[in-house]
């Protein structure tokens, strides 16, 4: 999930040292070194825990409607866990709704400092695809931290091409419904792929009563999905290729192999490798530490970190 951010320090601030997740690297966009990449995720940035944020200064804010990803899940251990994090959103002030039922699991729906939609969710009847491990250093007790994303929540306004794209192209399955009890009227359709679980889900609202959204910050870019390796991508290209899907091709992002495509209703979607990973140019113990630049941008680094804005990442 990437996402964007007007503020990377504050936006550093919130997601390590109030959400206790880790910097697992630092570096910029590659399609405008200008601005950072930051990535948060497990204590490894294991493939599957990693939330992304593009720093726009100018961003200006985002006026929410639909065709977008309008909630990003993050799974937590347990209902307990939850109980945890309510007060904790509560001592530290962060903008948080109840307790609720989300598809049969206990969630808690809350916003960042510039309206980012979230939501915890529980793993406390886990089955299926398998959650990373918090940081040790965080300040969130490791048996409370977040242990990866959960479901993407997309609001489209014609659920039947979105859902025909997710289930005769991309795998999916559709495994049933719910409502969010603070908007009746709202039902959320659930999709499952592979092992199914929290980590292999989407939740689509169909919202045609809606106007469109326009992206600003606290809004996501895209959302991505997960593939094994580069010869999966590949066969992954060429089935859009087949179906005449529009799609970037084949991206060569260092970290992870990517290529990129929307859906019938405007939302961008990207297929990632779940590797090489982050350890390809820092180790373990220093993951984010310092500004980390992919070799084909190495020989722009004097000029790339004359432009870009020192960000403090003092252990949380």
């Amino acid at each position: 999930m990437s996402a964007i951010t007007a503020n990377a320090q504050k936006n550093y601030d919130f997601y390590t040292k109030t959400l206790g997740m880790r910097l697992v690297k630092k570096t910029v966009n590659q399609d405008d070194t200008s601005m950072y990449h930051l990535f948060y995720a497990d204590e490894r940035g294991n493939p599957g825990t990693d939330l992304t944020f593009f720093e726009i200064p100018n961003a200006g804010r985002t006026y929410r409607g639909t065709d977008s990803i309008t909630c990003t899940f993050l799974r937590v251990p347990s209902d307990e866990s939850l109980h945890y994090w309510n007060k904790r959103l509560e001592d530290l002030r962060v903008i948080h709704e109840d307790i609720r039922e989300a598809g049969g699991r206990k969630a808690l729906f809350f916003e960042d400092f510039e309206g980012q939609r979230l939501a915890l969710i529980s793993d406390q009847n886990y089955r299926g695809v398998k959650g990373g491990h918090p940081w040790s250093k965080s300040p969130v007790p490791q048996e409370h931290g977040i242990i990866g994303l959960g479901p993407v929540m997309l609001t489209v306004s014609d659920l039947e091409p979105t859902e025909e794209m997710l289930i005769k192209v991309m795998d999916f399955r559709k495994k049933g419904q719910y409502t969010l009890d603070f908007n009746e009227e709202n039902t959320v359709h659930i999709y499952e792929t592979g092992e199914g679980g929290n980590g292999a889900e989407v939740h689509i609202s169909e919202r045609p009563d809606l106007g469109q959204q326009r992206p600003g910050r606290g809004s996501v870019h895209h959302v991505a999905f997960r593939v094994e390796d580069e010869e999966e991508l590949k066969r992954w290209a060429q089935k859009l290729k087949d179906r005449r899907i529009a799609s970037s091709g084949f991206v060569e992002r260092y970290y992870f192999k990517s290529v990129y495509f929307r859906e019938p209703n405007g939302i961008l979607f990207e297929l990632a490798t779940d590797g090489p990973g982050f350890e390809e140019d820092e180790t373990f113990e220093h993951l984010g530490e310092k500004l980390a630049l992919p070799p084909y941008f190495e020989g722009q680094r004097e000029q790339i970190e004359a432009i870009i804005k020192p960000l403090n990442t003092n252990n949380p």
